[in-house]
């Protein structure tokens, strides 16, 4: 019999992907399923990023510099420099997705047992990576009725103890949509400065914010030099998330020189998928104007669809592209199961993700579930009809 770590007995069960044999059995059985259970834009990737793959001609694929290419991160800050943020290219390490960004992050600031702070719902991932990394999350519990604001400076403190090592949060958030202003960015400075911690900001959905919301990043921040370290990915910006490339970078040289020894223990990330990066870099501004014009339509849609459906409400995201839904039911978990084995509504049904392992006590999430507006509005229009319907058939537990 072979004995597992306590890491692998721990690592946790994607509350995104764990139901997919569901989805797929359902499938089996002739349903439609509307996946919304990921974050899997339908928005076309740029196109120039496409045609990148298919220029590649070269006669041996070999390996790459351990911190990306060197064109590659020349792109990731210019694109920084763009935003009015100053990132130069030696501050940038190339990674495989924002999820290596993660883990190096992680893996940089803390040590076994040392404990990193969290605001839940959070992305579910984080758990993994912090299981993987020997480190405990520590979380603070936020509110759908205040639109999960971050939580005051008090509530933050009772849970920052002698093992804490950073903080690590995502705005435009990931699960809730939460855009943090500049205020409450601020706050999160001075407290990081307050008690030695390092920042992580996960920053993928940059772009994306809604209703003329602006996103402060933390790289504005006074305490940016010192103790800020961002993570960021090509897989939601330019709707590419199957190139698997991303970034960590920070100022403060020591942070940086981690990341590359990091990086040098995992040889290089991949060469063809880095030079279509590239040319995803230099998509002009307009490309977001419209997707964001898009997304903004698709939340709409959305959110006043479920909020009009008894029992159900959600909160109206200001970025990113997803929503945490409270449902009429005790147990998202078997609801979200029970949508692809016992339910359909005129051959079609739904996938969600039940909001339970976005917790880090699932009984939080058992009335919640993440719901992903990444499918066309008149597709959300009638996923809408089919929850409302679910919701009148399903028996309970």
């Amino acid at each position: 019999m072979v004995r597992l770590s306590t890491r692998a007995v721990q690592m946790p069960a994607s509350p995104i992907r764990r139901l997919v044999p569901f989805a797929d059995a359902a499938k089996a059985r002739g349903l439609h399923v509307h996946h919304l259970n990921i974050g899997q834009p339908d928005v076309k990737t740029p196109r120039a990023m496409i045609e990148a793959y298919r220029r590649y001609d070269e006669e041996v694929l070999a390996y790459g510099p351990s911190q990306g290419l060197p064109a590659l991160r020349d792109a990731i800050s210019a694109y920084y420099q763009g935003a009015g943020l100053d990132v130069t290219a030696a501050e940038v390490n190339v990674t495989f997705g924002g999820s290596e960004a993660v883990q190096f992050a992680f893996g940089a600031v803390a040590d076994p047992g040392d404990e990193i702070l969290v605001f839940e719902p959070f992305y579910a991932n984080y758990l993994g990576f912090a299981v993987a990394a020997g480190v405990d999350l520590v979380a603070v519990t936020q509110s759908a009725d205040d639109g999960f604001a971050l939580p005051s400076d008090a509530d933050i403190e009772a849970k920052i103890g002698p093992k804490t090592k950073a903080i690590v949060f995502c705005s435009p958030g990931n699960p809730t949509g939460a855009v943090y202003s500049n205020e409450e960015m601020q706050r999160l400075g001075a407290l990081a400065e307050k008690h030695d911690l390092v920042l992580i900001s996960d920053e993928v959905y940059r772009e994306f914010a809604y209703d003329g919301v602006k996103v402060t990043s933390a790289l504005s921040l006074p305490c940016a030099d010192a103790r800020v370290v961002v993570v960021d990915s090509v897989s939601k910006r330019y709707s590419a998330c199957g190139a698997r490339v991303g970034c960590v970078l920070a100022k403060n040289p020591a942070l940086t020189d981690a990341f590359m020894r990091m990086c040098f223990a995992r040889l290089c990330p991949a060469t063809v998928d880095q030079l279509a990066a590239i040319e995803a870099y230099r998509t002009p501004p307009s490309y977001f104007e419209d997707v964001v014009r898009e997304y903004q339509a698709r939340r709409d849609v959305l959110v006043d669809g479920l909020n009009a459906i008894e029992g159900v409400s959600t909160p109206r995201p200001a970025g990113a592209f997803y929503a945490i839904v409270t449902l009429p039911v005790e147990d998202s978990d078997h609801f979200a199961q029970w949508l692809l084995t016992d339910f359909s509504h005129e051959q079609e049904t739904v996938m969600v993700a039940p909001a339970t392992g976005f917790y880090s006590v699932p009984e939080l999430g058992k009335q919640q579930a993440r719901i992903a507006y990444v499918l066309n509005t008149e597709a959300l229009a009638r996923i809408v009809e089919i929850l409302r319907a679910a919701l009148r058939a399903y028996p309970g537990v």
